[in-house]
């Protein structure tokens, strides 16, 4: 009858699978976006401005990086402990794409190697700490039918600021006659404007 035939129309509509990805998830992959393009205008230079620059035998610059990579990936692992632990995963993402970019400014900054090391360390400790959260966040804020769309977004959001930063570097240390710190200070520009983004998820 009539209100048989409504009330399976109502359940049709209300089981109709989500098309668009959700807000949160668009954020996240600009900030990702923005994140890229900082560490990739600023990671191709790291070696140049230790030894150049800064004269740190070639051995700094594999600790240094052992280091830094080290401490991210040991640092996914408890960041995402800890978000389901807690169930707040946005303070930590903030927390890391800040600490990112703060590391940046240190860079900068730096008139000894070992200050180079804080930075790198600095930064991957925040990438290392919003890592988890963050796929676990994109994953809460995505529905089932869509969450490969929703990695599949933030993938090439990152990929694509990693393709832009380093070119954006080239052409600022050309502009900039080579002036590696200024190059490292601009390069924090996108990571805070990563972070500016995630008021907004």
């Amino acid at each position: 009858d009539r209100t048989s035939r409504e009330g399976e129309s109502v359940q049709t509509s209300t089981e109709r699978p989500a098309t668009r990805l959700p807000r949160n998830v668009i954020l996240l992959g600009v900030v990702s976006f923005f994140a890229d393009v900082s560490s990739e205008m600023a990671y191709p230079f790291i070696p140049i401005f230790l030894t150049s620059v800064l004269g740190a035998p070639i051995a700094a610059v594999g600790a240094i990086e052992g280091i830094a990579e080290s401490t991210a990936s040991l640092m996914k692992l408890a960041s995402g402990w800890w978000s389901d632990k807690v169930r707040k995963r946005l303070p930590l993402v903030v927390a890391g794409y800040g600490l990112a970019a703060i590391g940046k400014v240190l860079l900068a900054i730096a008139s000894v190697w070992p200050m180079v090391l804080f930075a790198r360390f600095v930064d991957r400790f925040g990438k290392g700490l919003r890592g988890s959260p963050r796929d676990a966040l994109i994953g809460d804020s995505a529905p089932p039918e869509l969450r490969g769309r929703a990695f599949g977004l933030h993938r090439s959001m990152d990929t694509a600021g990693a393709v832009l930063g380093p070119l954006l570097a080239l052409l600022m240390a050309g502009a900039l006659n080579d002036d590696l710190r200024t190059v490292f200070l601009i390069a924090a520009v996108p990571g805070f404007l990563g972070v500016l983004a995630l008021f907004l998820v």
